[in-house]
């Protein structure tokens, strides 16, 4: 008969385990929150708003004006050639020129400058949904890498009377020799798992100090809810980052299609001059204007104008063709997570449960000397297996809501 402490000892249950509780916790959304604040790429995103903003300022305004001055009518021949002031038709002019371009086409720059502000928007839209998603991916990885290695040392300590049973056993005479190999395989195998383990840890923690500028921030709290609303997801599929970014891009397309149809409209410019004469014949002050004459309509105006309508076109069928690509994504994204959610409930609810049970019926008939050594080793190895199968399952649930979430919800800052 076995001894009775190594019987219980191998009889302790693999239940429910918790992460340790380390300094500095950093829940889901908290992690979230700091990374919309601590980010470098949302920093970079929200300096292309700020230049956009400050660039419409000068947009549809007049141009700058222009001074103008010159010597007119001076003489270089006849008998007063080369002389200032000797005939009255000699002037120093000073001018000023002010171009006045079409309302139309200050209106159209203005929509133009203001286009770029929502493109610019959406981009930094786009760069925040994507720094959520990495985010919260990250802590995800990290949360369940610190539950898998809980996980497994609990494994490693309910095997520690297994590893002292084992030259016990071959020393009585109760076992073979080549029993005692069984458990240094698993040990080792064990011990390899584990490293692994705690390199996807250091990644993760890693990961998730590049988002939120934390390099020693744990994990803490529970992940999001495995729950999913598809209707909702679905309906809005236009409030989407990308999908709101082809809209700005099609305003901005509108935009310039007028620019261009601007063109047609003609652009004045005026000037007036101040002529200083010898004082003997006296001063002159000119006023002027002039008018662009946009005659050749066919070859300039209207090319440019067919080229920004085709812009625009263009746009507008690659929104349509993203919002297409965007609801496929979201349906093959849904039902992915349905198939892992189906695979954890299974993982969780039958299969665990069964090798539970089958290392207790193992550890028990151990302890009555019907079974060996190799029967109990392979049924704490299946224990292992499934426990750690089951946090995978699980993990690539919590990814697959944090992912579908982030990507397909509505994420303003």
């Amino acid at each position: 008969m076995r001894t009775i402490g190594t019987v219980a000892a191998l009889a302790v249950t693999l239940g429910v385990w918790t992460g340790s509780v380390r300094a500095e916790p950093l829940t889901f959304e908290g992690a979230l929150a700091r990374a919309t604040f601590n980010a470098p790429a949302l920093q970079v995103s929200a300096l292309g708003v700020e230049a956009a903003r400050s660039e419409a300022v000068a947009a549809g305004q007049l141009p700058d004006p222009r001074l103008s001055f010159g010597l007119d009518g001076f003489p270089v021949t006849g008998p007063v050639a080369g002389q200032f002031g000797e005939d009255d038709f000699t002037i120093l002019r000073l001018g000023i020129e002010q171009d006045l371009p079409s309302r139309a086409r200050c209106r159209a720059e203005r929509a133009v400058a203001d286009a770029r502000i929502g493109e610019a928007g959406a981009e930094d839209a786009i760069v925040l949904r994507d720094v959520r998603i990495a985010t919260g991916l990250a802590w995800i990885d990290l949360y369940y890498a610190d539950r898998r290695l809980a996980a497994l040392d609990e494994v490693l300590t309910s095997l520690e009377p297994l590893w002292l049973a084992a030259p016990s056993g071959v020393a009585s005479g109760v076992d073979r020799p080549a029993n005692a190999l069984g458990p240094v395989q698993l040990r080792a195998a064990l011990q390899d798992r584990r490293a692994r383990l705690v390199a996807d840890a250091e990644t993760a923690q890693a990961e998730l100090a590049r988002w939120t500028g934390d390099a020693a921030a744990v994990v803490e709290g529970a992940p999001p809810s495995s729950g999913l609303d598809p209707a909702g997801l679905r309906a809005g599929l236009d409030r989407v980052p990308g999908l709101r970014a082809y809209a700005a891009a099609g305003r901005r397309a509108e935009a310039e299609v007028d620019l261009a149809r601007a063109g047609r409209r003609p652009d004045w410019s005026f000037n007036a001059s101040y002529g200083r004469r010898d004082p003997r014949f006296g001063d002159l002050v000119s006023i002027g204007a002039s008018v662009s004459l946009p005659l050749f309509q066919g070859q300039r105006q209207a090319p440019v104008i067919a080229a920004r309508a085709a812009d625009a076109l263009r746009v507008r069928l690659e929104r349509e063709d993203a919002a297409r690509t965007l609801e496929a994504g979201l349906r093959a994204d849904l039902a992915e997570h349905a198939r892992d959610h189906d695979l954890w409930r299974r993982a969780r609810d039958v299969v665990l449960p069964n090798v539970l049970q089958r290392s207790d019926l193992e550890t028990a008939a151990y302890a009555a000397d019907r079974v060996g050594l190799t029967e109990v080793i392979e049924a704490f190895t299946a224990v292992a297996n499934a426990r750690l199968d089951t946090l995978d399952r699980e993990a690539a649930v919590m990814r697959h809501v944090v992912n579908i979430t982030l990507t397909y919800g509505n994420d303003d800052r």
